[in-house]
């Protein structure tokens, strides 16, 4: 039986309230800890199950609240509601990420392994994962499931301290394709250790159970595997050296 909680963290920025939430196993000291950023329904359910089976694989995690404490999608339009402002203004979505790794950093109810500190994201919330690192974040990894690539600033993937990883449906209608050579132009200029892994078949929100809109957004449940599978081993690989 899995031992995780869950808590919520409270904090303020620019004068409102988020409401981030903490996933680990109390009393096991130095685990290395990732801020997940959570898909366009922001933090609920289905973000806290995933939050928990990464934790329970040896990690503090800390799902981002991008929103504010007051705004919990019930509906795509909502959710669309809510992100579009963010995704048109990437300084304020970097700016809630980079508060987001400051909580986790800051809290004292898990301790972490010092520098070892990674970001994770899903659909929005893999633009905002790889959006942190494009920050020059002192981040080992930040790996983006079926998330879109493009950002209004290339050159900034000079700042970019770990490695990436793209997880992305080779049939995503909703990840323009012509983001994919573009991304692989802003690695390869900035150097950055990257890989880009597209899955034959899958669509949008391959990880995400309840997506069940053929051809767009659906569940696949081997690439999802697949894809959580390569994330570990990268995380891994980056936490070990």
């Amino acid at each position: 039986m899995s031992k995780v909680i869950v808590e919520s963290l409270v904090y303020h920025l620019s004068g409102k309230a988020y409401e981030s939430r903490l996933v680990y196993e109390p009393g096991v000291l130095g685990r290395p800890g990732l801020v997940m950023a959570p898909n366009w329904m922001g933090i609920g359910e289905g973000a806290e199950r995933i939050a928990k089976e990464v934790a329970e694989k040896g990690y503090v995690v800390l799902i981002a609240d991008l929103y504010g404490q007051s705004v919990r999608p019930s509906n795509a339009e909502e959710a669309g509601a809510a992100m579009m402002p963010l995704k048109n203004d990437r300084g304020e979505l970097r700016k809630r990420m980079q508060e987001a790794l400051a909580q986790l950093l800051g809290q004292s109810k898990a301790l972490l392994e010092p520098g070892k500190v990674a970001t994770f994201g899903f659909c929005f919330g893999g633009c905002c994962a790889l959006e942190l690192a494009r920050t020059g974040a002192d981040l080992r990894a930040a790996v983006s499931f079926h998330g879109t690539l493009d950002t209004p600033n290339p050159e900034d993937a000079k700042r970019i301290k770990g490695s990436v990883l793209v997880l992305h449906g080779a049939a995503d209608p909703l990840v323009p394709k012509e983001q994919l050579p573009a991304f692989e132009d802003e690695m390869n200029a900035a150097k950055v250790d990257w890989q880009l892994l597209s899955y034959g078949g899958a669509v949008h929100s391959f990880t995400d159970p309840s997506a069940n809109v053929p051809g767009k957004m659906q569940y696949d449940r081997r690439t999802s595997e697949r894809a959580f599978r390569a994330m570990h081993n990268l995380l891994t690989e980056v936490f070990q050296r």
